[in-house]
């Protein structure tokens, strides 16, 4: 199984949203985040005073699959996620080596 964790832009979440499930990834969990990276923050004004915003809002996405699935959702969210701007986000993958359905037990890619 692999965890797919992806920082995308906030206007952007319907559209992968919509291009996962029509890859056939059935389920995410999605959060709203703050950090920055290489854009460093941007500036803004309010009341004629300029300030710096350090943390830039955007929505993290994570999406559990089995391993011959992985690729589909990361192709899905870079196909939709992509604006080609500085900020877009990132995509980590990483292994799980365990999974539990609360509800019946199930372990592995059966709880998936």
């Amino acid at each position: 199984m692999k965890k797919i964790e992806a920082i995308i832009r906030h206007f952007k979440l319907e559209e992968v949203k919509d291009a996962l499930m029509e890859a056939g990834i059935a389920g995410m969990t999605v959060s709203e985040v703050k950090g920055f990276g290489r854009q460093k923050g941007h500036k803004e004004q309010y009341r004629g005073a300029e300030y710096t915003v350090d943390f830039v809002p955007k929505v993290k996405m994570e999406i559990i699959t089995a391993d011959d699935e992985a690729q589909k959702a990361i192709d899905a969210i870079l196909a939709t996620a992509r604006t080609g701007q500085i900020g877009d986000g990132k995509i980590f993958v990483s292994t799980l080596t365990e999974a539990v359905r609360i509800r019946t037990g199930e372990t592995g890619s059966e709880s998936l």
